[in-house]
This record gives structure tokens, sequence and C-alpha cells, in this order.
């Protein structure tokens, strides 16, 4: 718990100050602040407030994937996190897209495993298991509802009557199981996930769910552009095994008429400041100029594809 609240510091400390003059004011949206993405968004706008010009970043807290594109396209956000799968409907006006959206990527960062967490006590060890429970899937736009989802219709169920839904998010979801008021939730995110280490510290005999007999099902109606299998290492949650789930990958997102210039900044600041982001949290020691290109069939944005191509 000392290393969580050490690390929100750091992203408290990321939106403090201020840019004399003209200069760049950076919005990252990023997520919960329990979430991987709020502290590594935290983490991304302390090394661009400190080693791009005139540059002053701050990380704003959001429902995550869904929302933080919708920043993007409507110019209330510079820099956005997002599940893959998200992206790819953003970019063909599909999913929770009425339109195609203007954004274009410049990384991918690393890999988000789907954690569907049981409470204590309830009787479920997979995906059909959780009908006729209660249910949180994430907030309303965020990419954990998406695949949240996504995850029970490959189960053969229906999100919004075979569980009794909650929308709450990772915050909420842990306090809800402590309190006793839902079942299970599930939480799309980087290992580890703050609230889901908190949870795990306060009842350890929580439980996660394998998904892994979903995918096959995922994979033929969306593509293995969009999910993966991936395990989670329970050790991390101070817990015991291995738990095999879906997953998806996350880029960083800019919009597509982004300065050139700026969005190479950001990817270079990106993958040459990662010790200093590792250190914030593991999931940037990913960081890998030659996995960050590999966003198709997102497109890349201009700037970051010339920093890939001088990186060769």
């Amino acid at each position: 718990m000392k290393r969580i609240l050490a690390i929100l510091a750091v992203v408290a400390l990321a939106g403090c100050g201020s840019v004399s003059g003209s200069g760049n004011r950076l919005s990252i949206a990023t997520g919960g602040t329990t979430g991987v993405y709020y502290v590594y968004g935290g983490g991304l706008a302390k090394q661009l407030t400190d080693n791009v010009a005139n540059t002053q970043a701050t990380a704003s807290v959001t429902s995550a994937s869904v929302e933080n594109i919708k920043l993007l396209a409507s110019g209330k956000a510079d820099i956005g996190f997002s599940q893959t799968d998200t992206a790819i409907d953003a970019v063909n006006g599909t999913g929770s897209f009425t339109a195609k959206q203007p954004v274009k990527a410049i990384a991918r960062i690393y890999d988000n495993y789907a954690h569907v967490v049981v409470a204590p006590g309830v009787n479920a060890s997979k995906v059909t298991d959780l009908k006729g429970k209660r249910v949180s899937i994430g907030p309303p736009n965020s990419g954990t509802q998406v695949l949240a989802r996504r995850l029970l219709e490959a189960a053969g169920m229906n999100p919004d009557s075979d569980i009794t839904k909650q929308q709450l998010s990772i915050n909420e979801s842990v306090q809800a199981v402590k309190d006793g008021t839902i079942d299970a939730f599930v939480w799309v995110g980087g290992l580890p996930t703050g609230g889901v280490v908190d949870l795990a510290t306060s009842k350890p005999d929580m439980k996660m769910i394998d998904t892994s007999d979903v995918l096959a099902k995922m994979q033929e109606k969306y593509g293995k552009d969009y999910y993966i299998g991936l395990d989670i290492d329970m050790s991390l949650y101070k817990l015991e095994g291995t738990v095999k789930t879906v997953g998806v990958a996350n880029v960083l997102l800019v919009p597509d008429k982004m300065d050139e210039q700026l969005a190479y900044d950001i990817t270079k600041t990106l993958f040459e400041r990662k010790a200093q982001l590792s250190a914030v949290h593991p999931e940037a020691k990913k960081l890998d100029p030659k996995l960050g290109q590999q966003v198709a069939p997102i497109a890349l944005h201009p700037g970051a594809a010339r920093y890939y191509k001088e990186k060769g």
C-alpha cells in the first residue's frame, strides 16, 4: 500500500507547476486512480514536462478508453491511453462510436489482462457461473466495459439481462466487494493493478476466474488483432497460482492533426525515458520501439513514424 501511495504522489506532482509564456499544455487522458493508466500517465506527464521544451503535461482521471478517444476527438485531450479493441472500433466508426474518430497511434505500450474477480464465498469458477449474479462490468465509456460485454456474450450470456449489471469504476468495484454489494467484477488492466492489490491484501480469499475458454469465440468474432491469451501471475497480488485469461494490447493515441514535431517529441520521450517510467510502474519495462510500432490496423502518426524510422 505504501508503494501505491508513493506512486500516486508522483502522479500528483506531475500536474504541479506552470509554463510561462507560449508553450505546449498537454492533457493526458488516463483512467481511474487505482488503475495502471493513471499511474503510468502521471509518470509520462512528468517526463514530458521535464524533457520537452516549453511543455507542461498533466494526467487527468477518466473512465478510460472510450472516453479518452472522445476527449481526443473533441480537442479536450492531447494524449490518450486506449485498449486496442476500442481504438480499432474508433478508427472504423463501429462499436461504441457512430463515426470514424480522428485519432492516430504513437505507440503500442503493454498488454492489458482481463481480471474477472470473484468475491469471497461466491461460487463461480468460470464465466458462465456469473449468470444471475451481481456483476460490475466497468464504468460507461471504458474499455473494460467493451471487453466485459464481449466476454459475457462469448460465454452465451446477455450482459443486460443474464446478470444483475452494475457499472462501477475499479475503485468502486473494489469497495463494493469489501461491502458485499456485488458478487464479482470485471477489470481490464495491466499488472499489477493497485485496486486489485488492495482488495487481495484485505480479502486474500478472493478469486479470479480463468477466461481462456471464451477466447476462441472472441477471436472468431473480432479477430486475433483484438484479443490474445495471457497468464496472470497471481504472486503479483500476493496470491498463489496462475490464471489464464483474455488479453488486449494498449496503445497511446493522439489527435490525427497533432503537430508532427510534437508527436515525434512525445514518442521519443516515451522510449528514451523508459527507466524513469519503469520506476513509476513496472509495465513501462515493456517499452520497446519494435513493439511500439505494431499498432496496425490503427495508423501511426507521422511524427511517431519518423521516430521509429530513425531507430531503424
